[in-house]
């Protein structure tokens, strides 16, 4: 098999994921949002710590998407500005996820 017969598929699961982790970031925005609105509405247990660590886990979990599709991506156009670019971005990505996951480990801890 041809290298430039990957390319396409290559390129679709970069696509893939990308909008995988987009969509799993959103979906955990809408159910902080629901469960925000639940809580003051119908004044259900939860707490916002539970939900932060809800929207965090989501969040971090879609970045780790994002980070795949960023590398699949530089694959097929490899020149050195696209790594120094990908290097950039999973540099940030990786931090903030630690960030997030640090202080997600936080709000259980505070329960």
């Amino acid at each position: 098999m041809e290298l430039p017969v990957i390319f396409p598929l290559i390129d679709l699961c970069a696509t893939l994921l990308g909008v995988a982790g987009a969509i799993l970031i959103i979906y955990g925005g809408f159910v902080a949002i629901v469960r925000v609105l639940l809580r003051e509405i119908k004044k259900t247990a939860v707490t916002y710590n539970q939900i932060r660590r809800g929207f965090t886990d989501k969040i971090v979990f879609g970045l780790e998407f994002l980070i795949a599709a960023d590398i699949l991506a530089t694959l097929l156009s490899p020149t050195e500005q696209d790594l120094i670019n990908l290097a950039v971005v999973v540099v940030i990505r990786t931090i903030l996820g630690y960030f997030l996951s640090k202080e997600a480990a936080e709000f259980s801890l505070q329960q």
